[in-house]
This record gives C-alpha cells, structure tokens and sequence, in this order.
C-alpha cells in the first residue's frame, strides 16, 4: 500500500518528465527554425542580375523614340544626314528608310537628292510584269505634246492611253513595250490620253510608232502591251505651273524612268500627298509646301527627296536624278 508520501513524490516525479518532455520540444522546434531560416530560398531567381541589362536597354531604346533624337545616316552623298522623326502633332515624317541610300543609285544623284530603296508597289491599274491586251490605232501627234502636258517631246515614238488605264493621269510617263501579233514590237512613252470610244487595253499610237509595227492603211491592229523600265540616260525634272506662288502652286514631275505614283512636299506637320489632276500637275491649293522639298515615288515605291527647286513658273528646273531600273 502506498502511503500519502509515496504518491506525493511519485507525482512531482511525473512533472519533472513532463516539464522535460515539453522543453526538449521546444529546443527542437527552435533549432529547426534556425536551421530552416540559414537554408536558401529555392524559389528565388538565382541571377536576378541579369534581367537588369536588357530592361535598361529597352528604356533608352524607348527614350530615344520618344524624344526624337535625330540620328546620323548616309545619304546619296555619302555623308551623315539627320533623320528627321514625327513631330509633336503626330504628322507623317521621313522614316529612317529615307535617308538610307540605294543600292542602285543614279550617277547624277546630287547632294540636294534623297534616294530610298523601293518598298510595296505603289501601282494602279497599270502593273509591273503584266501582260495587257487591246488594240493599236493610230494619231497625228504633232509635235508630241498632250493630256499630259510635258511639252513638246524630243521624238515621237510616243503614243494616248485609253481613259480607263490613263487614271487620272497616272498612265503619263510610263513607257510600254506594244507587240503586234506580226512579232514586231515598239516602246513607246505615254504623253497623251485616248478618250472614248478608246476601250480598256488600246493604246492610240503617234503614225511613226504604229509605221513601225504596221501599213498605217491597216488602221487597226491586235496587240499585247506591258510596262518597261527603260535604260535612259535622262534624269528627272521639275516644273511649277503658270500662275503658281507661295499661296497656290501646282507641279509635275517630267522625264521619270518609272511611272509616278505619288507627289508629296514638305510642311511645317510633315510630308503632305498633294491630289493629282487629269493633267498630270500635282495641286496645293492652299500654298502649302510650294517651294520646300518635294518627294517623288514611283510605282516600285522607291522615293527620291529633291531640295532646291524653287516656285518658278512654267520653267523646267532639273533635279539630276532618276529612278532605279526595273
């Protein structure tokens, strides 16, 4: 039998290995803190460092477009020329594209010429390395001058589009390769327009161009025609119509190896398209740009940026530049 004493001493025996227990717990739990604590993170990135080049990179690429900073590239010349970027109104501006030179340039590029490499095809209707098929016919031109007033011409191998392939003008300039089905063929160079009843695909050739495919008594003869890129020694000029100013002007472009696409001048708010005419003068009612810079592209896209041709009236002001070859 145990006394009272005995379960006295029996209980404080069973504290002190419970209070042990209990210590010996904690100490563990503890140490495995600890020892959790000084392990590494395995979820940590481990070349956080790295990432910090790239972002910087693309912060002052960033910068750098959105300030505008000109950049220094070749142009025909060879030498350093700012690229202009979009102003603050967020007009069109030459791209770094328009400052890059050709890899065929002309050799009378100048300095005051800008060559671009060609882009998409700016074409209309008339397409590069397509065949079209019509008929020829024949007129008295004259001394070579027409709808497409470029004046008198330097020879007569010339020939008048059909309405509908003239577009508004955009036929003027192009020279065409006309095949008779006899297996002669002539190039010729458009300066007129052929009004109806002249049909899609017929091209009304001078009497000299039609002689050289065909008896002028024929009078009529099946064809197959398509746009060519001549080899030409002549280079591209530039002429303000009679009554231009600084408040109204209008100008063509003559003697350009390649169809013309487009005409734009140069504005306070970037590159302006000015409308084409059924003369083939390019119109700025309001003044805008007459004067300044003027960028030509052909139906390849290629563009040329030409300084320095004054508002002049009905004079030819060369420009010394001409259009790769296609």
């Amino acid at each position: 039998m145990i006394t009272p004493r005995q379960a006295a001493r029996q209980r404080r025996h069973r504290r002190r290995l419970m209070l042990g227990a209990t210590s010996a717990l904690i100490a563990a739990g503890i140490l495995t803190h600890l020892v959790m604590t000084l392990l590494p993170d395995r979820n940590t990135d481990p070349e956080p460092a790295a990432a910090a080049p790239l972002a910087t990179t693309q912060v002052e690429a960033t910068a750098a477009r959105e300030t505008g900073t000109p950049t220094a590239t070749a142009s025909a010349t060879g030498s350093p020329t700012p690229t202009p970027t979009a102003s603050s109104t967020g007009s069109p501006a030459p791209t770094s594209a328009a400052t890059t030179t050709s890899a065929r340039p002309a050799p009378t590029d100048s300095p005051r010429t800008k060559r671009e490499p060609a882009t998409t095809s700016q074409a209309g209707r008339l397409q590069p390395n397509t065949t079209y098929k019509g008929v020829a016919t024949a007129y008295e031109a004259g001394d070579g001058n027409g709808a497409c007033l470029f004046g008198p011409s330097p020879d007569l191998m010339i020939a008048a589009m059909n309405t509908t392939d003239y577009e508004t003008s955009k036929a003027c300039g192009a020279y065409v390769l006309v095949r008779a089905a006899n297996g002669k063929s002539i190039t010729v160079r458009i300066t007129n327009e052929c009004p109806l009843p002249c049909a899609p695909g017929q091209i009304d050739l001078s009497r000299q161009a039609f002689a050289a495919l065909a008896d002028l008594k024929v009078g009529r003869i099946p064809i197959t025609w398509s746009l060519v890129s001549p080899s030409t020694s002549d280079t591209i000029s530039v002429r303000y119509k009679t009554g231009s100013s600084a408040h109204w002007c209008a100008l063509q472009a003559i003697g350009h190896r390649n169809p013309l696409a487009r005409l734009e001048v140069s504005t306070a708010s970037g590159w302006r398209q000015l409308s084409r005419t059924a003369y083939n003068y390019f119109i700025s009612a309001d003044g805008s740009g007459c004067g300044s810079a003027i960028r030509l592209t052909d139906i390849y896209g290629e563009r040329l940026t030409i300084n320095g041709i004054t508002v002049r009236p009905n004079v030819v002001q060369p420009a010394r530049v001409q259009f790769a070859r296609h």
